[in-house]
Order: C-alpha cells, then sequence, then structure tokens
C-alpha cells in the first residue's frame, strides 16, 4: 500500500507514525512537506546556545494525547512541568496575578475576578448571576458570538482585560470573533444542562477539590524532539520543500502533483501515485487541494479565516532580575505610559516557568508573542525593529531594560485558524464530503481543536478510518 501524507507538521507526523505501526512494512509511506522543515508550528531553535521552542512551546498534560504519544516515543524522562508560579495579567494599566476560579476568564464567582476590574465592571459581573434566564440554540451547529454573548451578560470590562488575553494565547483572537460551542463547548453544555447564569455554568465546571496534576507539559530537549523522533519512528520517505499543488483521482487511488507552480517539462519526481492520501495542511493549502474531488469541503475550508504572529526571543544576561511570574498576558486595549498602545500580546519568562531552562550561569530567557486576528501591521516591521519593540514592552513592564546577548524571531503567517461562529458546521460539512471518498482523510488544527494533543487526536482518528476501510 502507498500512502501518501500531505503536511509534515505534528497532525501529518502522528498520521504517518500511526500508519506505519498499523500496516508494517506492507507500507511504503510518503510524508510531503512544502517547506523545508517537519515539524510545522512546532520548532524549536537556539537561543544563546540553548534549545528554545518558537512555535508552541507546551501542551496540556490533562488531555492524555501528547504525554502518551512522547512516552510511547521513548521521551517520557524528558516530559517536565511548570515551576509552580503564577502568571499576572496587565489589566486597567496594573500588572495583576491571574485570577483563579475561572473558566478561561468566566469566573465562577463575582470576587474571583474583583482585583482586575474597575467598580462599575465589577458590578456587572456581581450582576451576571441576576440576569433574565440563559438559553443557547441547541443543536451544535448553531453556535453563537462567545463575544457578544459575554459582553451582554458581563460587560465589556471582563472580556477586555480578560477573557481576551487569555484567548490571544490560544488562537491570536479574541473572542468576538469566535464561536461559544466552538470554542468553550463545556460552558456551553453546562447551559445546556441547565444553568440559568454564566457564572452559574462556570462554577459547576470546577472541581470543588481541584486537581493538583500540572496542566501543561513540555520536553525539556524543546519539542523538536518530538518532530525528530516521530520521523524517524514512521519509517517515512520524506520530501521537503515539496509542496503538493494538485491532487487528483487516478482510477482506484490519487496522483499527487507536486511543486509550487507548473512547469513545461516535469522533472520525473514531479508526480507521486497512491494508494490513500492523508490531507494535514492549513485551511488554505486544504481548501486548494479539495477543490476538484471534494468542492464542499474546500468550500467550507476556505471560510476558516487564520490569524497570523510573530515569537520573540530574548536572551537576556545571566543574573537578570525577573519578576516572581511565569509571564504576563497583556489585553489589546492596555496602554504604555505614554499613551501608546503595547505592542506584545504576552511574555512568558521561560526562566522562571521552566526549571530546565533556569540555572546558575544559565541566561535568561524570555518568549515576546506579537500578533493579533486582524492587525497585521505590526508584523511587517523588521526582525530588528521587533525585537526593539518588545524590548522596549517588557522594560514598561517589568523595569528590566539588559541588552540580550542573543535574539530569536520567528514568524507564523497565517498559522492559528479561528474557531468562528459556525465552525462545528464547517467542521461537519468537511468529514461528511471526505468521507464520502475513499482513500482520503484529513486531520489537523482546523478541525477539533488547535492545541497539541487534539491534533494528535484528529490524526489518530485519520489513521483509524483509513485503515479500517
Amino acid at each position: 500500500m502507498r500512502v501518501a501524507v500531505v503536511g509534515g507538521g505534528i497532525s501529518g507526523l502522528v498520521a504517518a507514525y500511526r500508519l506505519r505501526t498499523a500496516l508494517n512494512d506492507a507500507a511504503t509511506i510518503t510524508v510531503c512537506e512544502a517547506t523545508g522543515e517537519l515539524g510545522g508550528k512546532l520548532r524549536t531553535g537556539k537561543l544563546a546556545g540553548r534549545a528554545f521552542d518558537v512555535g508552541a512551546e507546551a501542551f496540556l498534560a490533562r488531555r492524555p494525547q501528547a504525554v502518551e504519544l512522547a512516552r510511547e516515543l521513548g521521551l517520557g524522562a524528558e516530559l517536565t512541568h511548570p515551576a509552580p508560579v503564577s502568571a499576572t495579567v496587565r489589566a486597567g494599566g496594573r500588572t495583576l496575578p491571574l485570577p483563579r476560579h475561572t473558566v478561561m476568564g468566566v469566573p465562577a464567582a463575582p470576587d474571583a475576578v474583583r482585583e482586575v476590574l474597575s467598580d462599575a465592571g465589577a458590578a456587572a459581573v456581581a450582576a451576571e448571576a441576576n440576569l433574565p434566564g440563559l438559553s443557547l440554540p441547541r443543536q451544535d451547529e448553531c453556535d453563537v458570538s462567545l463575544g457578544a454573548l459575554l459582553r451582554q451578560r458581563f460587560g465589556d470590562e471582563l472580556v477586555d482585560r480578560l477573557v481576551d488575553p487569555l484567548l490571544a494565547g490560544v488562537y491570536a483572537g479574541g473572542s468576538d470573533g469566535l464561536g461559544l460551542r466552538a470554542t468553550m463547548p463545556a460552558l456551553a453544555a453546562a447551559v445546556d444542562a441547565g444553568a440559568g447564569s454564566l457564572t452559574e455554568a462556570a462554577s459547576g465546571l470546577l472541581p470543588d477539590h481541584p486537581n493538583s496534576s500540572p496542566v501543561f507539559a513540555t520536553l525539556t530537549g524543546g519539542l523538536g524532539t518530538l518532530v525528530s523522533r516521530l520521523a524517524a519512528a514512521s519509517g517515512a520517505q520524506l520530501r521537503l520543500g515539496a509542496p503538493v499543488r494538485a491532487l487528483r483521482r487516478r482510477g482506484d487511488g490519487w496522483r499527487l502533483v507536486l511543486g509550487a507552480v507548473a512547469a513545461a517539462h516535469a522533472p520525473a519526481d514531479a508526480e507521486l501515485d497512491a494508494d490513500a492520501v492523508v490531507l494535514a495542511v492549513p485551511a488554505t493549502a486544504a481548501s486548494r487541494l479539495l477543490a476538484e474531488v471534494a468542492p464542499e469541503a474546500s468550500a467550507a475550508f476556505a471560510e476558516v479565516e487564520l490569524a497570523s504572529m510573530a515569537v520573540v526571543g530574548l536572551a537576556l544576561p545571566p543574573g537578570t532580575e525577573l519578576p516572581r511570574a511565569s509571564g504576563v498576558l497583556i489585553g489589546e486595549g492596555e496602554l504604555r505610559g505614554d499613551g501608546t498602545p503595547f505592542t506584545a500580546k504576552a511574555f512568558t519568562f521561560s526562566a522562571r516557568k521552566w526549571g530546565h531552562h533556569d540555572g546558575q550561569g544559565a541566561p535568561v530567557l524570555i518568549r515576546g508573542s506579537v500578533g493579533r486576528f486582524g492587525d497585521t501591521g505590526l508584523l511587517r516591521a523588521r526582525d530588528d525593529e521587533l525585537v526593539r519593540l518588545v524590548r522596549s514592552d517588557l522594560a514598561e513592564l517589568t523595569g528590566c531594560s539588559a541588552e540580550p546577548v542573543d535574539t530569536l524571531v520567528q514568524r507564523w503567517g497565517g498559522g492559528l485558524p479561528q474557531y468562528g461562529v459556525g465552525h462545528l458546521s464547517r467542521v461537519r460539512r468537511i468529514e461528511r464530503a471526505v468521507g464520502e471518498i475513499d482513500g482520503l482523510e484529513v486531520a489537523g488544527a482546523t478541525l477539533h481543536g488547535v492545541g497539541i494533543p487534539a491534533c494528535i487526536a484528529t490524526a489518530d482518528a485519520a489513521v483509524a478510518r483509513l485503515v479500517g476501510r
């Protein structure tokens, strides 16, 4: 059997690995990656000579797929969890501890968020539980705007100061452009089950005795080690720098046309025949490749909007003092002392958050995140200018103006899908249309979650369906 996996990110590589596990040596597996590097949004670079993640930096540990995969690949000894330090948020011109007892910023009780709000904002949150009863369209396909609902129930301040800064770290987008059921399904389910307010719904989701197990995990050698281990274990033929330009039916199988543009005299390796194909690429590429073979799925993929962002790594001199926090989130409306907006939307104090980045004589590593959905102006700045702006923000927030011993900038153009209103319906259309075609499957962050465990789950499911058929 010949299987082509289009996309060499985490979803594509997991698919290739699972195919190898299921089919053993009976399959020829080829991974086609448009860029010259595997991993997609998992990328480990070098900052001051140390391995440093410039894409995703961690994954949910309480969702088992990523932890189990790391152990399965022999990386269990590299699993590590954040240090016991809290995050902070810039709210109303002050840097404050990130409130606990919330569901992505939605409070389980009014007092939970009191410190980050003005008196008027706190009063609006306190009044939410007494508003008229709450009901939602019951069908999963009928979503509502998360931002519109939260603003209606709690007012603008809670959204702007707390919810949106949290969501920006996941989607690089704010609640106004996201769907409730697509991004907070548990909260919607609590309302469906009878919660009369969002405060009550959030309260019911938080356990009486919180689980002490860590929420997040990463690998001490960087998440790039997961990428390289998957590639090796899959035994796949790797075609790097080989964008797939077209996907066509050929008898009972498929023909993939490679190359960024059509050539008058195509080389011998410009086409690849396969019995089955797994597409694990961003929405734009998936839409283009499915235009002829699955037009309904292509149209649904085309409706998914994408956000761009950049990660700025700073290595400060050993001994540089940082706040006792894992980092700081910054709301879009927050202003610097001179009245100008911040460039960064968040900082991770990596030297504080992760023990493997700390140590005597080690450079002090920091990640700055830049870029929000719909606002690409800042991302047009040159690397040196982006570093200057992020350093200025860091000084404003922490007083730290130390000259870096090294810097690193990684840009992610169109890297984060937006789970807007109607996203669940789009995914159903995609999966229904693709499901009618033998030998074709889709996986990736566009479907059922942007995090690493969610991407792994889509690859597992795609391979299970493919092998089962």
